[in-house]
């Protein structure tokens, strides 16, 4: 598999050049970014498996650098880095479509564990022309279309990773242990409520038109069915 090319967004300097000699001794390649802004044009004209971004930037903070690129279409896999760690901010993370949230002060070998785990599970799936189905919600992997019967429906990215799991496991009962290791990897095992939100997010977008196959198993987890 070709090196994984990382966009690293930091406005300090020093950690920025340790972020990036970590990820080259790691086998990937870094391009650095030194604010939200430089990210911007640096992505008009690249594209990367994974961006590492600050979230507290002058110009234009990692928040709002996610948020453009979501509204164009990128589906570019996020870390966040900051020093935040209150609950609003980490949902906010979340709910734009960050894939790990990772609170300074931090171990460069955590961090080159999370980007390892990140980069494995958005690289190995092969998305030409794969389709699934469960009930009436359709998913096409390469266009990241969802459909609800004939109705489109727009889910952000974490939204479609969730999806796509639980339709690869339908009729299974998959435990909020299962899925944070899987959607959100290291560093969420201790907040289950993150899966309760998205499940949540999910029923409002995909509970349509008399269909309601998000199912909950009290004590364990959640499951998908193919049939109600």
């Amino acid at each position: 598999m070709q090196e994984a090319k990382i966009l690293v967004v930091e406005d300090e300097p020093t950690l920025r050049e340790m972020l990036c000699d970590a990820l080259g001794l790691s086998g990937y390649t870094p391009v650095p970014a030194t604010d939200g802004f430089a990210a911007i044009q640096i992505l008009k004209t690249t594209t990367f498996d994974l961006i590492v971004t600050d979230v507290n930037m002058p110009k234009v903070d990692g928040y709002e650098l996610i948020e453009r690129l979501r509204e164009k279409g990128d589906q570019t896999p996020v870390i966040f880095l900051t020093a935040r760690n209150e609950k609003p901010d980490v949902a906010r993370g979340l709910k734009i479509g960050a894939d790990d949230y990772v609170t300074k002060p931090f171990g460069l070998e955590e961090l080159t564990l999370r980007v390892a785990a990140i980069l494995r599970r958005t690289r190995v799936r092969n998305l030409e022309s794969e389709n699934l189905i469960c009930g009436p919600i359709s998913i096409n992997l390469s266009s990241y279309e969802v459909k609800v019967g004939q109705k489109f429906v727009e889910l952000t990215p974490t939204e479609f990773r969730l999806l796509v799991y639980l339709v690869e496991n339908k009729n299974k009962v998959l435990t909020k242990h299962a899925l944070l290791d899987e959607i959100w990897g290291l560093g969420f095992v201790d907040t289950s409520g993150v899966v309760d939100t998205f499940i949540s997010y999910l029923r409002k977008k995909l509970h349509i038109e008399g269909y309601e196959g998000i199912k909950t198993v009290r004590g364990i987890g959640f499951q998908i069915v193919d049939k109600q």
